[in-house]
Formats: structure tokens, C-alpha cells, sequence
């Protein structure tokens, strides 16, 4: 694949938390880029995007909307690598899941697709999906079952559970494999878990606020196990993938697979003089952890940061950008 200096590529979605880690590190490798935002006036939204080493002379800005077909055909016409970051993260209240989730996820990514397929320069699509369309089809999950990248979630499933963030990526991955089968498009994805690490973007994103909530005051945690990686092996990945010809398929990105039980014990280790919470949220046994293979994301050249190093990182953000003193 084309890579680094007078390369063209387009980061939608560019605002978001692994998209902005991603313009980053693109920026450094000397790509020019092409970032697509749903308001490239909105300064309070992309001045962390302009202040990039960089960004002067290699990042554009360009107004986008997903659920509107052909918005993307311009912005991605020349380019030689696409980047497809966007995707709706639930709010804590979500009122219309169609209308919210799953139709931008769903619609907006065929969208992005069809402007690929119009463009004969794109070489590769990297599709940002999660380990929500992988994780939850019914399997058990415990200490010995170990989760690849044959796995997909179910979304009858979820929608038993009330998954609605797991349907819509699920859908969302399922439609753009199909597409880009059907169109001959060279699509990679990558599926990563619950994301952590330093944040360039002013405005807290859903997983770093996770670990805001424990170290400001919460009195229980969560009775829940999820898998753990690290915002910049993240965007690591995106680009391996871009550039290394023999990457293909899917691959899960998870440096390890935690209860909040242990979350806290790390975080109290880390910063013995702060307050975190003692108790669970509830008195039901703790939620088993499972293994996920790292074999495929290895093949990618990640090394993935222990999870002790993204929580540190995680916690000195927040306190650089004021979320937090202590």
C-alpha cells in the first residue's frame, strides 16, 4: 500500500477519540489527510485536530453527514486509503436506538462504502468496528473460553438484552463485508474493546468517562468484565493494517479482559491516597472474565500497552485537562 509522505487518505468520524489519535500519528508518518466533521467551523469540536504537529500543511477539514448518500464522494475521490472512524456511541439515555444508533452506524457506512466504490484511487478501507460485533451471540463466556475473530455477535441476541450500541455495530460490519464482497473493495476491520488512554478531544468520550466516574467519588463499581486496549495501539493498528499488504479480515484488539474489581485494585495501586470505591453495585457473584486471542493483531506487529500503563495515562489526561485534581 501507498504509505507516508504525499500519501492521500480521509479519517471520517474525525473528531471522535480514536479518530483524533489516529490523525495524529497519521500527521507524524507524514500522510496528508483528509478528515471529514460534521462542522469544520465548530472551533470548540476540531481546534485539537488544528493544533496537530503537522496539520498546517497536511490535514484538511471537510463537512460530512453520514446519513446523507453521496456527502462522501468528493472528500474521497483521490484519496488512497480510507479510514472509517464514524459511528454513533450511545448516550446513557438513548430514546430512539434506530434513529440514534443504528441507522447512522448502518446507513453511514454503506454511504462511506458507496463513495469508495466510486473512486478508483482507494486501495484499502479500514473499517473501525468494536468487540460489541463479536462478543455477544449466547456463547458462554468464562475464564477458559477463548474469543477470536470468528466470532459474531447475534442481534436477535442482543436486542433480547437491549444491546442496541452491538446491533448497530454488528449490522454495521456485517452490511459493509457484503458491500465491499459485492463491489471488490480491499476492506479491513478492526475491533477494538473498551478503549482507554490519553484523549486529545476537549469533551470526554463514554470509556474514559468510566474511569472518571471511579476516581471521582463513586461509591461502588460496577459488576461487569470487559475487555481493555489502549487508544494508541488502536490507532497503531488502523495503520498496520492500511499498510501492510497482507493484512486482510478482522482483527480484535484486546490487551486484556478485567473485572472493575480489578480496575479499582490497579487504580489504588497506581494513586493509594484517593478515594475509589470499596463495594460492588451488587451482591451477585462477580462477572467471569474470558480470554480473547491476540494471535491475529500480533501478525499486525502490536504490542499491546499493559493495561497498569493505560490506566495511568488514562488518569494523568484527566488531570491535565482539569477533570480531576488530586
Amino acid at each position: 500500500m501507498s504509505s507516508g509522505a504525499g500519501t492521500v487518505v480521509c479519517v471520517t468520524g474525525a473528531t471522535g477519540y480514536i479518530a483524533s489519535c489516529l490523525i495524529n500519528f497519521l500527521l507524524l508518518r507524514r500522510y496528508t489527510v483528509r478528515a471529514t466533521v460534521r462542522d469544520p467551523n465548530n472551533l470548540k469540536k476540531v481546534q485539537h485536530l488544528l493544533k496537530l504537529d503537522g496539520a498546517n500543511e497536511r490535514l484538511q477539514l471537510y463537512k460530512a453527514d453520514l446519513l446523507l448518500e453521496g456527502s462522501f464522494d468528493s472528500v474521497i475521490h483521490g484519496c488512497h486509503g480510507v479510514f472509517h472512524t464514524a459511528s454513533p456511541v450511545p448516550a446513557s439515555n438513548v430514546q430512539d436506538p434506530q434513529a440514534e444508533l443504528i441507522d447512522p452506524a448502518l446507513k453511514g457506512t454503506l454511504n462511506v462504502l458507496k463513495s469508495c466504490a466510486k473512486s478508483p484511487s482507494v486501495k484499502r478501507v479500514v473499517l473501525t468496528s468494536s468487540m460489541c460485533a463479536v462478543l455477544y451471540n449466547g456463547r458462554p463466556h468464562s475464564p477458559e473460553v477463548v474469543v477470536d475473530e470468528t466470532w459474531f455477535s447475534d442481534t436477535e441476541f442482543c436486542r433480547e438484552l437491549k444491546y442496541f450500541y452491538s446491533i448497530s455495530k454488528t449490522l454495521a460490519e456485517d452490511a459493509a463485508w457484503k458491500f465491499a464482497k459485492e463491489n471488490d473493495i480491499d476492506m479491513v476491520s478492526i475491533n477494538p474493546t473498551m478503549v482507554e488512554g490519553p484523549f486529545l478531544q476537549s469533551e470526554l468520550n463514554t470509556s474514559v468517562y468510566r474511569i472518571l466516574s471511579l476516581v471521582n467519588g463513586a461509591q461502588t463499581f460496577p459488576n461487569a468484565s470487559s475487555g481493555w486496549v489502549n487508544v494508541k495501539d488502536v490507532a497503531e493498528a488502523h495503520i498496520k493494517a492500511y499498510e501492510i499488504p497482507s493484512a486482510s479480515g478482522r482483527y480484535c484488539l484486546v490487551e486484556r479482559v478485567a473485572h472493575y474489581a480489578e480496575i479499582v485494585k490497579i487504580l489504588r495501586d497506581l494513586y493509594p491516597t484517593i478515594q475509589l470505591p470499596d463495594k460492588c453495585a451488587d451482591d451477585k457473584p462477580y462477572m467471569p472474565i474470558y480470554q480473547v486471542s491476540k494471535e491475529k493483531a500480533k501478525s499486525l506487529g502490536i504490542e499491546f500497552t499493559p493495561l497498569e500503563v493505560t490506566l495511568k495515562e488514562t488518569v494523568e489526561c484527566l488531570k491535565e485537562k482539569n477533570f480531576i485534581s488530586f
